[in-house]
């Protein structure tokens, strides 16, 4: 899970309801592998500090009641496959599952790295509990991550959030490679799009 993903999120809505025939492909790409050592004070502190700065410049709002009441893990795999997961029982759910995620950490101050917590996500997309959580730890699953993270790698993506259009050619073209507004994708848009 990733903060500024989160912070683009309205961002990008807005962008899409200007382009309201823009198809979006959901591509995962892990930001911390799997890890279940607790972060250390420090990073927590820095990881804090980075929801301060991205609510002054964004118009989101962060619950900072996460840090006290979990054991925060610098791993994001498992939400990764959540998503696949829930798009691979529901086609067309992958924006639906990131946003639940990100509802329970950001503003639920609930931990995503802990498998309870993505599947409550799961439940309230009406998705089978068993199911998802049998598809969260399928081999199926995991290449399926492996497919998003080498992607991502293709594209040369190395922080999020990360945006591309993909022409008719299967040309790529960043559109964001970090926060930006709607705006400034509009601009990056117009300059592609030609």
């Amino acid at each position: 899970m990733c903060a500024w993903c989160f912070a683009f999120q309205p961002e990008l809505e807005q962008f899409l309801e200007q382009h309201p025939t823009a198809e979006v492909d959901w591509i995962m790409g892990g930001l911390a592998p799997d890890n279940d050592a607790p972060m250390d004070d420090n990073l927590k502190q820095t990881i804090s500090s980075y929801w301060h700065q991205i609510e002054k410049v964004s118009n989101v709002t962060f619950n900072h009641r996460y840090w006290e009441l979990n054991t925060p893990y610098r791993s994001t795999y498992q939400a990764c496959r959540a998503v696949i997961s829930a798009e691979d029982m529901a086609a067309s759910s992958s924006e639906k599952m990131v946003k639940a995620i990100q509802s329970a950490y950001y503003l639920e101050a609930k931990n995503p790295s802990l498998n309870q917590t993505l599947i409550d996500c799961a439940k309230s997309l009406d998705l089978s509990e068993s199911e998802f959580a049998i598809k969260l730890k399928s081999k199926e699953i995991e290449q399926q991550l492996q497919d998003h993270l080498n992607l991502a790698g293709h594209l040369q993506v190395s922080g999020f959030p990360a945006l591309f259009y993909v022409s008719e050619s299967n040309q790529a073209y960043p559109l964001a490679l970090g926060y930006c507004k709607s705006e400034e994708l509009s601009k990056r848009f117009a300059q592609v799009n030609t």
